[in-house]
């Protein structure tokens, strides 16, 4: 009689998940059991001796996919519950930490959808912001930031979704920004 092999089994009061260390099932509970999905190499810095090994620590979970990282010093972990690795993050928040709750705002056909303002769902969303231009995919949101010399805060207004805040173009400029698109076709 074949009995099914178990994925995890206990190493004194530590889960040995098939694939990860001692150590990266420890930073991984550590940042899953305070909610830290957004993370920066300082927070997990206790778990190293030296920078080397921190860095060296980072790439692994990288390279193993456990987190992802979405800027120059921030990373997102991928919960344990998302056996595969596949996971998705509410796309505003998502671009709100890329961003840094910096000088930016979602606009184009995201702000429209998001004012209901057409039924067309965007598949790719529009960031303006003051200090990157480029397209990045990250937990499968495709994003494109246009660079702006300035921000003007009359523009956008701050929403919230699961108590994280983001910037929004307002409804009354998503509705102009909709209206030059029909002039323009």
């Amino acid at each position: 009689m074949k009995t099914k092999k178990q994925p995890s089994k206990f190493i004194g009061n530590i889960v040995d998940i098939k694939g990860l260390s001692p150590r990266e099932v420890r930073i991984i509970s550590w940042l899953e059991f305070y909610q830290k999905y957004f993370f920066k190499s300082q927070d997990i810095q206790q778990y190293f001796s030296n920078k080397n090994t921190l860095y060296r620590g980072i790439q692994k979970l990288l390279a193993k996919k456990r987190i992802i990282k979405i800027n120059q010093n921030k990373y997102y972990l991928v919960p344990i519950k998302a056996k595969s690795g596949a996971w998705t993050e509410p796309e505003f928040i998502l671009i709100d930490e890329i961003c840094n709750s910096g000088e930016y705002y979602i606009g184009g056909w995201a702000a429209a959808n998001y004012w209901h303002l057409t039924d067309q769902i965007p598949s790719w969303v529009d960031v303006f912001t003051t200090n990157m231009k480029s397209k990045k995919v990250i937990l499968n949101t495709k994003i494109i930031f246009h660079q702006l010399r300035r921000i003007d805060k009359s523009k956008y207004v701050i929403k919230k979704i699961k108590d994280h805040e983001f910037k929004m173009l307002s409804k009354k400029e998503a509705k102009k920004w909709l209206k030059l698109r029909e002039y323009m076709l």
